[in-house]
């Protein structure tokens, strides 16, 4: 048996290929440092005529606005907080993609954790999960597919799920629930949007580390998440964005209703 695996390096930055040249690009919890914000930055890189960011965190929102607007272009950053249990408010933010044209890819990220015994977890903690991570999900998913229908966009929806959707973990009945709730919504939605040409699909990362997470995660079970990983480190949020430009581009053109795992975890 193996107790600890040596950390493999992480590999070199992938340089951009152009896999989204003049996409319009909309994605949710897109403010600091996690995977969003590495979504939207992959995003420019690839060409992406205009990224939206939308974020609860208007501080964190603006500033990642502002480096990336001064970095590629002010034209094609554009923003506004947004909270996907407000619905007003996701369309407020495809709004933005709107008046530049319409939303070709959206990219639904937002989501809510927390680590609670099913013994002490509450109503409202149970709900609270639950609405963000999957109810704002499926807000987001019918909003974004409505105005492509409309405008007779054959774009592409990606979800963020997890591998706690597959794997128990303890202290996570509300996030895996909500995450499994994902995958299935994801499988089911493309089935009806799929005569629009319109292409729903998910990631499913086990391990990406960026400050929030490190925040809100203690450092022992950090150690022990990491030590299921098989090259024995964390994926960067770079590494799960990079699946995510994947399926938002023409390669990944046949693919719908799929759930992608990005992980080194073993079973």
């Amino acid at each position: 048996m193996i107790e600890s695996r040596v950390a493999q390096p992480v590999p070199d930055y992938v340089p951009a290929h152009g896999l989204l040249t003049g996409r319009r690009v909309v994605v949710t919890a897109a403010a600091g440092a996690g995977i969003g914000a590495a979504a939207a930055r992959r995003c420019l890189e690839e060409g992406a005529a205009l990224v939206v960011l939308g974020d609860t965190h208007a501080g964190r929102l603006e500033s990642s606005a502002a480096e990336l607007g001064a970095e590629f272009g002010a034209e094609r950053v554009r923003w506004a907080v947004c909270d996907v249990t407000v619905e007003d408010q996701i369309e407020a933010l495809l709004d933005l993609a709107e008046d530049a044209g319409g939303v070709d890819v959206m990219i639904n990220n937002a989501g809510l954790g927390g680590t609670v015994s099913i013994l002490e977890m509450t109503d409202d903690q149970w709900s609270k999960v639950l609405d963000v991570t999957l109810t704002g999900t499926f807000r987001s998913v019918r909003a974004a597919s409505r105005r492509m229908v409309r405008n007779d966009v054959k774009g592409v929806i990606i979800n963020n799920a997890s591998v706690i959707g597959w794997r128990a973990q303890e202290g996570q009945a509300h996030y895996a629930a909500a995450k499994a709730g994902v995958m299935a919504l994801t499988r089911s939605v493309a089935l009806d949007v799929a005569p629009y040409g319109i292409r729903v699909n998910a990631v499913s990362p086990s391990l990406a580390m960026h400050p929030f997470l490190a925040k809100v995660t203690s450092d022992e079970l950090l150690e022990q998440l990491t030590s299921r990983e098989a090259f024995g480190r964390a994926a960067e949020p770079w590494e799960i964005a990079n699946v995510m430009v994947f399926l938002a581009s023409g390669y990944s053109s046949y693919m719908t209703g799929e759930v992608v795992s990005v992980s080194s975890q073993q079973a």
